[in-house]
């Protein structure tokens, strides 16, 4: 779960353990490590209450923090998080995947859930 891999890698770019971010939210120890391991969610309060500790927004903490603008003259725009943009680069990184998909995308998606890993 995005959510936990955020709170996680925030909380140690800050040199806090989960007990300190746990007083800082005023949740227990155990509520933080369930939330780092996607266990729990937290409420609301909580979640406003690590927002702002964590010195983040709500968007990354749910993993939306990529915003995409549509070329040339279209009128859109979408937010995807990080880990969706790695897999994207690694895609069109191998050129004749990338033109299979191109041709028909559900058939190339198909294929490769079909490979073995």
């Amino acid at each position: 779960m995005i959510i936990g891999q955020r709170i996680k890698e925030l909380r140690k770019s800050k040199n806090l353990t989960q007990q300190k971010l746990a007083d800082l939210v005023n949740v227990t120890k155990v509520s933080i490590c369930c939330y780092e391991k996607g266990t729990r969610t937290p409420n609301l309060e909580t979640f406003v209450d690590l927002v702002n500790i964590l010195d983040t927004t709500p968007n990354y903490l749910l993993g939306r923090d990529v915003k995409l603008v549509a070329e040339e003259d279209e009128d859109y725009s979408m937010v995807l998080p990080k880990e969706d943009i790695q897999i994207i680069k690694e895609i069109r990184g191998n050129e004749k995947l990338i033109n299979y998909l191109r041709k028909d995308p559900k058939r190339g998606v198909e294929y490769i859930s079909k490979k073995p890993m």
